[in-house]
């Protein structure tokens, strides 16, 4: 592990859009072994930012979900989050985006002031109508809206103007990667049509405002990278954070678990007699961090990366 600071934070951080499933339980065996192994402490944000799928029934269960594994964040404690829908007359909460929309109309704000924003009217289906790509690559936005008079309101969605600019970063498993997102994907959009701020510009805010030292996420996320970075650096971020993108777990066709193919849960596994120790040392046996699908507990995860 590089040099880190004193003090150093990773984040856990589930989107309540379904149940927890063995691949998260990769995830939070990498971000629970790793800042234990190296001093850092694990934060629990909750990215509930796309308003139309998240469901507070998912957000109690992943909370309860976390505290039967033993998995306890050092920031964002699960009590704190789990009495939210208990009592409505609570304040919001600081690591929940839902919570937080004045922290990213304030960014979007500052990126208007720079006179990088700008409205679009492009659905998903249009870009890709309009764009031609090879299977699998990434839809790159055309820049159909860039031109359109500023003072054309008549949508919520937004666009960032992405420089042609080369964005660097040494990740921790995969060695140095470069990224070029405005060749990648384009203008970034910030907030959909619906209002709801992106993934995408959520998490640069967050990991910027927290701040998050090491990102410890699956690979799948790794084209994502550069545009987070380049994103913080024009909300002032300097130095990026440490990222890690570690391996999936894969079902039999190839393609990652998901909570939207109703892959199996945690819940289910739990109802049907599992323990922590059989679900944890069944994850990290499948994600190649041990020979054997022997149980393993909480306090045992820091051995697997030192």
């Amino acid at each position: 592990m590089q040099a880190l600071p004193a003090g150093w934070r990773t984040r856990f951080a589930p989107a309540p859009t379904g149940y927890l499933h063995l691949g998260h339980l990769v995830n939070a065996i990498h971000v629970w072994g790793i800042a234990r192994a190296f001093g850092g402490s694990v934060v629990l944000r909750i990215e509930d930012h796309d308003r139309t799928r998240c469901k507070p029934e998912y957000e109690l269960a992943l909370l309860e979900d976390l505290g039967w594994l033993g998995l306890v964040p050092d920031h964002g404690s699960l009590e704190s989050y789990g009495v939210r829908h208990l009592r409505h007359d609570l304040e919001p909460h600081p690591l929940r985006q839902s919570d937080n929309d004045p922290r990213y109309r304030s960014a979007l704000t500052e990126l208007e002031a720079q006179g990088l924003v700008y409205p679009c009217r492009c659905t998903r289906r249009e870009i890709a109508d309009l764009v031609s790509r090879a299977p699998g690559e990434e839809a790159r936005y055309p820049g159909t809206c860039r031109d359109c008079p500023s003072g054309e309101t008549d949508t919520a969605a937004r666009r960032v103007r992405m420089e042609v600019c080369a964005q660097h970063f040494d990740d921790l498993r995969l060695g140095r990667v470069s990224q070029t997102p405005a060749q990648q994907c384009g203008d970034v959009l910030v907030r959909d049509r619906h209002g709801s701020w992106t993934y995408q510009f959520a998490v640069s805010v967050d990991d910027t405002v927290s701040p998050i030292h090491v990102v410890i996420r699956g690979e799948d996320l790794l084209a994502s990278t550069g545009r987070q970075i380049q994103l913080a650096r024009m909300l002032g971020r300097e130095e990026p954070p440490l990222y890690l993108h570690h391996g999936l777990l894969l079902r039999e066709d190839g393609a990652k678990l998901s909570k939207t193919t109703h892959d199996t849960s945690l819940r289910e596994r739990r109802s049907g007699g599992a323990t922590p120790e059989a679900l944890l040392g069944e994850a990290a046996f499948r994600a190649g961090l041990t020979p054997s699908a022997n149980p393993l507990s909480v306090a045992r995860l820091s051995s697997l990366f030192r």
